[in-house]
């Protein structure tokens, strides 16, 4: 084979696997010396000047979240030690692959960041409206994304990338199910569940570990919008969902949301029949039941729109004694994409901008960078260990429990379970016959002009999910299934 055919890093070493990252053992999570993942993201996160990568356009509010049941059975974070406490929080909604120009309106996952106020810290769960996501691996983001974005040569947005990437992907039938039913487009950000997607973890006083997953469930009911209806508003209305989110508020209409979790032992994780750190899957809820332990209420809305929604920087990376990380692959690949890209986009010291800034203490031995606000540290030592008594000292007691691993350190196949249709087959024959109709025009009508080859590999994993579910589109499509 040619030098030329071989994929290469930036600096020109062949690239042995793009597929998987490095992971300890197939369900353990990801290592850091994975240069290519690192350098893969890296540079996805600086590829645009100044918005966002992704999530660009987005509404955001301020409100509170009260505990309305006690779960220190799970949890030692302070902000659910009694029923009735109260934590304020900042919420961003987003479209995630539109530009700060594109319309509300558009078939799209809408991002749901959620940041905590809390006594240790600012705690964020950042997740989606939905429960799952297109790919398992963050080495395959910066790829996802591109397709979702725009054509190099014409700047053109393409349903050919998109689909030829999904028709090599089966683990995304699952979230295109959902992104191509009557919930991908909602009706305004008020009128949707959200959902943490990922599984994280709590940990209680004991330091006992449980996974859990974590729904917003909108008291204001889902609403939807049609597709003809959703394109009448992207030309006449682009901003609708921000103007339905702020007005409300303004008018005194607060959103609420009631916050559940879902949760599973680490003894049931190992024994479960499915990867639990899979975002491709959901958990049963007959198996492991919805659990309300809270409400979110916004009530209020920014002053300043850049100021304290474009500036807010959100990231699993921000977590407080309590609450954890799983072995998830797309969770511990966005702890470091998330945290780099704000350091790029807004800069070295954006957890010192109001909106990011914690409600409590901040004794960190970070110093300098641009736009390093306040005394930078004043007259004391930015190095640890040290002699002074009054300086920062680590607190042993706040460390999680170990979190035992194994396996060989390998890029180990993500797609070696090849269950990829269940999910998607069994969300298929949960709708409705309108449910089911829409759902195959919104594809059909997705996938006008792609190539006949991707179409033939894509219609085989809709056949797969469920029979009918492949026969109807292959038929609205007219084509026969090779």
């Amino acid at each position: 084979m040619d030098k030329k055919t071989y994929l290469t890093t930036a600096s020109g070493a062949p690239v042995a696997d793009n597929q998987n990252s490095r992971s300890a053992g197939p369900r353990g999570p990801l290592l850091l010396d994975d240069f290519h993942l690192i350098e893969k993201l890296a540079h996805f996160n600086r590829e645009n000047i100044p918005e966002r990568r992704v999530h660009a356009k987005g509404s955001g509010a301020y409100g509170t979240f009260t505990v309305t049941r006690d779960i220190t059975r799970y949890t030692s974070a302070k902000l659910f030690d009694a029923v009735g406490k109260q934590t304020p929080t900042f919420l961003r909604f987003s479209t995630v692959g539109g530009e700060r120009g594109s319309a509300d309106t558009e078939r799209d996952p809408r991002g749901f960041a959620l940041k905590f106020y809390t006594e240790e810290g600012n705690w964020d769960i950042v997740g989606n409206n939905t429960p799952v996501f297109f790919i398992r691996d963050p080495l395959k983001f910066p790829d996802f994304i591109h397709t979702q974005k725009r054509l190099p040569q014409s700047n053109l947005k393409s349903a050919q990338m998109m689909w030829d990437f999904w028709s090599h992907s089966p683990e995304a039938l699952h979230q295109i199910t959902i992104l191509f039913s009557d919930r991908g487009i909602p009706d305004g950000y008020r009128h949707m569940h959200g959902f943490g997607s990922h599984t994280y973890s709590l940990v209680n006083a004991q330091g006992e570990r449980h996974w859990v997953k974590w729904h917003y469930k909108t008291q204001q009911g889902i609403k939807n919008l049609a597709p003809a209806e959703a394109a009448r508003l992207a030309g006449t209305d682009p901003d609708y969902a921000q103007r339905d989110l702020f007005n409300a508020i303004e008018r005194g209409e607060f959103p609420k949301w009631s916050v559940c979790i879902q949760t599973m032992s680490e003894a049931q994780a190992e024994a479960h029949h499915e990867n639990p750190f899979d975002v491709t899957k959901t958990w049963s809820q007959k198996e492991f039941p919805l659990i309300e332990v809270g409400e979110l209420e916004l009530n209020r809305n920014p002053l300043n729109y850049f100021a304290e929604v474009e500036q807010a920087t959100f990231g699993p990376s921000n977590m407080i004694p309590g609450v954890g990380l799983s072995p998830d692959r797309m969770l511990q690949g966005r702890v470091f994409a998330y945290a780099d890209a704000h350091r790029y986009r807004v800069g070295t010291n954006h957890q010192q901008l109001p909106v990011n800034a914690p409600r409590s203490p901040v004794n960190s031995y970070q110093r300098d960078g641009a736009m390093a606000f306040g005394s930078n540290g004043g007259a004391a030592p930015n190095y640890e260990p040290n002699s002074y008594a009054n300086a920062p000292k680590q607190a042993p007691q706040y460390a999680e429990p170990p979190l035992p691993l194994n396996g060989a350190a390998a890029r180990h196949d993500h797609r070696e379970d090849s269950d990829y249709y269940s999910h998607a087959g069994a969300l298929f024959r949960l709708m409705s016959a309108e449910q089911k109709a829409l759902l195959i025009s919104n594809i059909a009508g997705a996938m006008a002009g792609v190539t006949e080859d991707v179409v033939q590999r894509q219609l085989q994993y809709f056949f797969k999910a469920d029979p009918a579910y492949g026969e109807g589109i292959a038929k609205a499509l007219g084509v026969q299934l090779g």
